[in-house]
C-alpha cells in the first residue's frame, strides 16, 4: 500500500459520489480531519472501516488499498474469450467477459485455463433434428463429476449446470461453430471445438 495512491483514490471516488469530506466522515462516524488525513496520504483507514468505506465509495476494497482506479480493458466482446471461475469450496460458477477480481467463500478465485480435451476424453456429440445431443461416459460421482457444460460462440454462451449422480445428457440448438467447454472436479476445464 502506498499512502499517496490510496489517499488519491479515496479523494477521486468521494468526489465521484458527490460527497464532501464532512459527509463521508459523518457516514463513517469519524471526523472530517481523518478523511482529510487519508486523502493527503498521511494515514490509512482503519481496517474495520474498509467495508463501509468501500460501499460508500462504490469501490472494491483491494483496488481501494492499492490506489488503483483504472478501468478494465475492453476485450472485444467475443464470448469465446470468456473467463470461467469455479469456487473450490462450493463449486459456484462465475463467468466474466473481461478482467475481473472474483471471490467466493472468502477466497479470491483465479480464472481457469481451458485445456483441449484428448480425443478419448471428448464429450459425445450427435445430431438429432436441429440439435446437438451431448453425452459423456465419465462417471458422475460425488468425488468427480462434470459440474457444468457450456457452449460459447462469438455472440453468446449457453451454460448447463450438471449434478453428481445424474447422467450427463443435454440438447442444445445447433448454431454454427463454437467451443464446447466442461468442468470436471478432477480434470479441470476442458474444451473441444464444434
Amino acid at each position: 500500500m502506498e499512502n499517496t495512491k490510496t489517499g488519491s483514490i479515496i479523494r477521486i471516488l468521494r468526489q465521484e459520489q458527490k460527497l464532501t469530506q464532512k459527509q463521508l466522515a459523518d457516514k463513517l462516524h469519524i471526523s472530517d480531519k481523518t478523511v482529510s488525513k487519508w486523502e493527503r496520504g498521511l494515514g490509512y483507514p482503519d481496517i474495520a472501516l474498509l467495508p463501509a468505506l468501500a460501499e460508500l465509495l462504490a469501490a472494491d476494497i483491494q483496488k481501494l488499498l492499492r490506489g488503483d482506479s483504472t478501468p478494465n480493458d475492453f476485450v472485444g466482446g467475443n464470448m469465446k474469450n470468456t473467463r470461467y471461475y469455479v469456487c473450490p469450496s462450493c463449486h459456484n460458477i462465475s463467468l466474466c467477459s473481461g478482467q475481473a477480481a472474483v471471490s467466493c467463500c472468502g477466497k479470491m478465485l483465479t480464472a481457469l485455463k481451458p485445456q483441449k480435451a484428448a480425443a478419448s476424453a471428448e464429450l459425445t456429440v450427435e445430431t438429432i433434428e436441429d440439435d446437438w445431443y451431448i453425452t459423456s461416459s465419465q462417471p458422475m460421482t460425488k468425488e468427480d463429476y462434470i459440474s457444468f457444460v457450456a457452449f460459447a460462440s462469438g455472440d453468446r454462451i449457453q451454460l448447463f449446470k450438471q449434478y453428481p449422480e445424474w447422467n450427463l445428457e443435454l440438447r442444445l440448438p445447433r448454431r454454427g461453430h463454437g467451443m464446447l467447454l466442461w468442468y470436471s472436479l478432477q480434470q479441470g476445464l476442458r474444451y473441444q471445438l464444434l
